[in-house]
Order: structure tokens, then sequence, then C-alpha cells
């Protein structure tokens, strides 16, 4: 990006962020809207976003399935406003449940919409900012991406691929001008955990994991209204600090709670082996 090293930007910039019927998307539309930029905030449910209109972000319905809405959405932007400057990866769900109990059809679910959408759009609009040597793509993914837990491994499996996708992206379209940043909360105060309990009802329940469909519940009921949650806005305010820099950092965790789970990455597999043990040995 333009500007002096981790200065804010003086000019306008355009950004495409995705996922913005609700919870990180829309605070991030809000946040940038309000601090001058042109925004275009998308999600596949376009009445979600009267909201954000009124606040003067242009919405579109931009399913990150299709391709067809992509190059629809992108080609809006590039005749409107002549770039992408920034690119917020913002949709995703997570499907949770033990391994065996997800069908592949939700695995598949998960990955196309989680890392198959980032894909996509990236190619989309990385033409655009190599002609300009300038842009930002900034992926959302979580604490989830570097540290799993039980019943959590098909959306960490998700968000370990984005970590990883990025981190090869981040190094071959450096010598373009073009930054590549991770943004990993922890639990986030959304009504991301709300759909966490509807996505188990997709799984193939088998008593014999009780103990993980506990620990799931348990966690989606807790994490999202507890004090140790983030908001949205904390989030955004993350994001917008990101791309408001030249020189942005690689990963930027979010929350002191997200900050100290990354640190379990560096125990020894058996001590958290260990700990699950206990786990699911307690009533």
């Amino acid at each position: 990006m333009c500007g002096a090293a981790d200065s804010p930007l003086m000019t306008t910039e355009t950004a495409l962020i995705t996922g913005c019927s609700s919870g990180i998307g829309a605070a991030t539309a809000r946040y940038l809207a309000e601090d001058g930029w042109t925004v275009y905030a998308t999600s596949r449910d376009t009445e979600a976003l009267t909201a954000l209109g009124e606040l003067g972000c242009r919405t579109d319905e931009l399913d990150v399935t299709s391709g067809e809405d992509i190059d629809r959405v992108v080609d809006r932007i590039i005749e409107e406003e002549g770039s992408v400057d920034v690119l917020v990866n913002n949709a995703g769900f997570g499907q949770y449940g033990p391994v065996e109990d997800v069908p592949a059809d939700r695995m598949h679910a998960q990955f196309d919409v989680n890392v198959y959408g980032p894909h996509r759009l990236t190619r989309a609009v990385l033409p655009h900012m190599r002609d300009a040597d300038s842009g930002t793509i900034v992926n959302v993914s979580s604490v989830a991406g570097r540290v799993v837990t039980p019943g959590g491994g098909v959306y960490s499996a998700s968000k370990y691929a984005l970590e990883a996708m990025s981190d090869a992206l981040r190094a071959e379209v450096e010598g373009f001008g073009v930054d590549v940043v991770l943004v990993e909360p922890g639990p986030v105060d959304t009504e991301f955990n709300g759909r966490v309990r509807d996505e188990l009802e997709h799984t193939e329940y088998r008593s014999e994991y009780d103990w993980v469909y506990d620990m799931v519940e348990d966690g989606s009921l807790v994490a999202g209204g507890a004090p140790i949650a983030v908001s949205p806005e904390d989030v955004a305010e993350v994001i917008h600090d990101a791309v408001s820099v030249s020189d942005p950092k690689a990963r930027y965790p979010v929350g002191r709670v997200g900050k100290y789970l990354l640190y379990s990455r560096f125990l020894p597999d058996r001590l958290r082996d260990f700990g699950y043990r206990i786990l699911r040995k307690l009533p």
C-alpha cells in the first residue's frame, strides 16, 4: 500500500468485503466506510445489507462459491472505481462435530466457502492489483487455524488450509506490491456460535462421541457471549489497522485470549492429548 511505513493512508481506497450480513464483515464495512473508504459490502443475503447501504456502502449479492457472482462484482468495481485496493475474505462458517460423523459433502461445503471462496476471489482481484502494483488481501482466519480441538477438526482443517495458502501467496506476490495478511481472532461475540449448533444437525451422530458433542456444545454456548470474547468491532479495528499501513505484519491475532491460545500450539503433543484424555473421562 502507499504511504510511509506504518502510517495511515491519506487517499481514498476501495475495499471489497465478503460476508457482510452481520458480525465481523458488517463491522469492518462500517469501520472503513466511516473512515472515508469506498466500501463494497457483499453477502448472499442482500436484505441484510440495507443498513450498510444507508451508511454509504455500495452493496451487492455475492456467494463466494459462485465464480459468476465474483466476476460480476469485481468487474463492477473496476468499472466504477478502476481498482480493488483491498480484498477482505471474511465470509465463512464452521462445520463442527467428530471427524467420523461429518459427511463428505459437509466437508466439501466447508472448504468450498472457507478455502475455495478466498481462492476464487484472490484469483479475480490479483490481476488488477498487479497492474496497479499495489493492494492488500486480508484473509480472516481464526485461532482454530493454528490450534485444533476435538470436534473442530473439519473447521480447523479449512482454516489451516487458508493459513497455508496465505503464507505461500504472501511470498509469491511480494514483488508485485501486494500484501497478504492473516487476521486470527479468538472467541468473537457474533452469531457464529449459534450457527455452530445448527451445523451439528448435519452430522451423523454417534453416541460414542457424546463427550465431543458436549465439548462443542459447551464451547459454542459460552465462547461468544463470555467476557473472554472480543467484539466484531475489535476485529474490524485490527483489519483497518492492517490495511492502513505500507508494511503490514503477516499475522494479526485478535484478543488476549486468542493470543494465549496460540501459545498452546507449542505444547508437546503428548501433553495436549493427555488433557483431552482427561476431558473424555469427565462425567
